[in-house]
């Protein structure tokens, strides 16, 4: 399925955005404190390269000795790539991921020989043990960890201190043993660092690194932790995808590599972190203490309030001996998580396919904080459907159970376009009848317009055709051009309106 070469690290993926022209170095000092923020928002808005900080300042006034890249995915065709194929292929892309969750019997000997790419991505996903790594070149244990060491961001005014953005935290639930890769978990989380050797570890419940800590804090016991600072694009990305529980995200970042994910043991948590990597923290998170944590700026545009959070006891930092920092920020959109979440809108549809066989197209508008409203078309064939459609997805994906409101509409209409969609709310859509209202579901704590944090409300509107029991009237039909006066139409103004195009 690639189009491009297997990229094992995030260097191998640095190198291929010099080549082709999508790298920027910046001499210039630059401090981790606001301005960092502000110059990679002025470039990701202009949808420019990656950009190494050759010379970040930290909040001491001294230059840390590791340069940071930022805007990685600054761009869909960059996410794309960090999966391996061109923008135009996500969909391609998508179908043969959904086939790889859920693949059907081969149909014969030459149905089995055709699948033999899915056999092969199948494959990659098995982890290599390895017994050494250049993340583990360097190895500062005890007394020697010092978080103020790295390039941090304070992004926003009004943030706490400094916080890591693009961790890639890594756990594995209570009673399984650290070779069982398989249950491992891998997420995105927010990280804020508290002091030299502490972070304050943001997981929401619903997420698989706090069901993890609560196993341990059942048994009374911390929970052994790695946070990985500059995995691999495809690890990057498997993080940040919605999976299933049951798929362990960093067996299943093979697939989208090209290569079968390197691990190797962490020195001093008994967990396996990939090798490739620029920096890991190792560390346990603690089974009672908690601190506060925030506010930070988030992708909602708004400061959220201080909650307290668990303590992760930092003992290890390992990292290359040229390492690099990653980082991002978070904010209003557009930001990285709404292009990424964008191409995860394409790369997520043959999966909800498979589910709910009638969607024809879904977006997520990245406007709306992404997930937070859905626009889906569907092949209506029954009274009812669109609402059935609304509560599949609401209880497809956990992401799911975030989104406040889904728009349903019919396969005529682009859910993509503000006025098509517009149209079919102003004239296939009744205030009365057509609104579904949910109560008291799950919400993103994040939201503030719910009146109790993680509970909220839900909306569901059906913009379709009525049919049968759900109208009494005779519905209107939709006025269209013929195709031969269409065709004739565009003939006729390409040679008197040339200018106009096609």
């Amino acid at each position: 399925m690639r189009d491009y070469p297997a990229f094992p690290s995030l260097r191998s993926y640095l190198d291929w955005c010099r080549e082709s022209g999508q790298f920027c170095m910046i001499d210039e000092p630059v401090s981790v404190r606001h301005q960092m923020t502000a110059v990679h928002r002025a470039v990701l808005e202009k949808s420019g390269p990656v950009l190494e900080f050759a010379h970040p300042v930290l909040d001491c006034g001294a230059r840390a000795d590791v340069p940071v890249i930022a805007n990685l995915f600054g761009t869909k065709e960059r996410v794309a790539a960090g999966l391996g194929v061109t923008f135009d292929r996500l969909e391609d892309l998508g179908a043969f991921l959904a086939d790889l969750r859920s693949p059907s019997p081969p149909e014969g000997v030459r149905d089995a020989l055709s699948r033999w790419p899915m056999l092969k991505a199948a494959l990659t996903t098995r982890p290599k043990i390895v017994s050494s790594a250049p993340v583990q070149q360097v190895v500062h244990d005890g007394d020697q960890v010092d978080l103020s060491a790295l390039p941090v961001q304070t992004h926003w005014p009004g943030d706490a201190g400094p916080l890591i953005t693009w961790p890639v935290v890594i756990t594995r639930p209570h009673g399984t043993q650290a070779q069982d890769v398989g249950t491992y978990n891998a997420g995105v989380y927010r990280a804020q660092v508290w002091d030299e050797n502490r972070i304050i570890m943001r997981w929401l419940p619903h997420r698989g690194g706090a069901k993890h800590h609560h196993s341990w804090t059942r048994a009374n016991e911390p929970t052994p932790v790695a946070i990985v600072l500059g995995a691999d694009p495809a690890t990057l990305l498997s993080a940040a995808l919605p999976l299933p529980e049951t798929v362990s995200e960093l067996s299943f970042s093979g697939a989208f590599s090209g290569c079968r994910p390197r691990l190797v043991p962490a020195k001093t948590v008994p967990l396996l972190v990939p090798a490739e990597a620029e920096i890991v923290l190792e560390g346990w998170v603690s089974p009672t203490e908690t601190a506060p944590e925030g506010p930070f700026g988030d992708h909602t545009g708004y400061y959220n309030p201080a909650e307290p959070f668990p303590v992760m006891q930092v003992t290890a930092i390992t990292h290359r001996k040229d390492a690099l920092y990653l980082s991002t920020y978070t904010g209003r959109p557009p930001d990285e998580p709404a292009i990424i979440g964008e191409v995860f809108n394409t790369l997520a549809l043959p999966t909800i396919q498979a589910q709910i066989p009638e969607v024809r197209k879904l977006w997520l508008p990245p406007a709306a904080c992404s997930y937070r409203m859905a626009i889906v078309s569907i092949d209506k064939r029954y009274p009812g459907q669109a609402q059935r459609v609304m509560m599949a997805l609401w209880g497809m994906l956990p992401q799911f159970s975030f989104t406040k409101m889904i728009i349903v509409v019919d396969a005529d209409i682009d859910p993509t376009d503000w006025e098509d969609v517009a149209w079919a709310l102003a004239t296939r859509m009744d205030p009365g009848q057509d609104v579904t209202l949910l109560e008291r579901t799950p919400m993103d704590y994040l939201d503030f317009a719910s009146p109790q944090p993680g509970l909220a409300g839900k909306m569901g509107i059906d913009a379709t055709t009525k049919i049968g029991s759900e109208t009494n009237r005779v519905w209107g039909r939709v006025m269209k051009t013929g195709d031969a006066d269409a065709n004739f139409a565009a003939d006729l103004v390409a040679r008197v309106l040339p200018g106009m195009g096609s």
